[in-house]
């Protein structure tokens, strides 16, 4: 069964672990803009960073056969210095208009702050004039109120719901997200997110529509088979091969399709 995981961040996984994802039979990964783990401090720098991610890492994992895809944004986690964020986000569109950019992503909330309400609100606006796909960062901690305030931001800003990815819903958020038309991405991420189990527990009680499952795998304690792992569960637990792959493969193909530069 060919996988798509929609969010990943190969620039931080070895070749091996690229074998193996091609081995497990993940065939598309998404890598959208993410944190380095240390601020950085130019502009320059986040475009050096978008550059690669859409150019050398999506021949590097292409080598494995997987094709490889990105969103170009900020992470909430680098925007507090908003001279810096205002400098990128204007230049968000030549990125996004590179062969395989998809859209706008990973964007949202870490510690819900004004500043990092605003800087949201910006790059949304950039999504909503290039109609593009989305993707949201859902923070850590108090994650309800952030998954509220995102919600409101994606209809104050007049980006159309189903082009939006709400990302690392819990338990504690998913029925919230199912309130509106918007995509739900679950993390199967150690420590401080989702695990196969309880991600496929919500699989069975709330439905498979709008629904996706990633690894968010980067330079953390993660895991870049999560998604294959989760196929195996979901095996185990009684899914049909033709729901399995609804989850992994069309609901992914479905939602990434709304840009044309997605090709299967």
């Amino acid at each position: 069964m060919k996988i798509i995981d929609t969010h990943m961040h190969t620039m931080a996984r070895t070749t091996d672990d690229l074998e193996r994802m091609a081995t497990a039979g993940i065939a598309v990964v998404v890598e959208p803009a993410f944190w380095p783990g240390s601020n950085r401090r130019h502009a320059e720098s986040f475009f050096d960073y978008f550059r690669h991610i859409e150019g050398f890492e999506a021949k590097r994992v292409g080598e494995y056969g997987i094709r490889h895809y990105c969103a170009i944004g900020i992470n909430p986690k680098e925007v507090d210095d908003l001279g810096l964020a205002s400098a990128v986000i204007e230049r968000m569109e030549e990125f996004i208009a590179l062969p395989t950019a998809l859209g706008v992503g990973e964007i949202g909330f870490d510690r819900i702050t004004p500043t990092e309400d605003k800087v949201f609100c910006m790059q949304m606006e950039v999504a909503k004039r290039l109609d593009c796909p989305v993707i949201i960062h859902t923070p850590h901690f108090n994650k309800l109120n952030g998954v509220r305030r995102s919600l409101e931001i994606i209809k104050e800003t007049g980006v159309k719901e189903e082009r939006v990815i709400v990302d690392h819903n819990t338990e504690d958020t998913i029925a919230e997200t199912k309130k509106h038309n918007v995509w739900a991405g679950f993390t199967m991420y150690p420590i401080t997110k989702m695990t196969p189990a309880r991600t496929v527990a919500i699989l069975k009680e709330y439905g498979l529509e709008r629904m996706l499952i990633n690894s968010s795998a980067d330079w953390g304690p993660s895991d870049p088979l999560a998604v294959p792992k989760a196929v195996a569960l979901m095996r185990r637990e009684g899914f049909s091969e033709e729901d399995i792959k609804k989850v992994v493969f069309d609901n992914p193909v479905e939602f990434f399709s709304q840009s044309p530069k997605f090709k299967i």
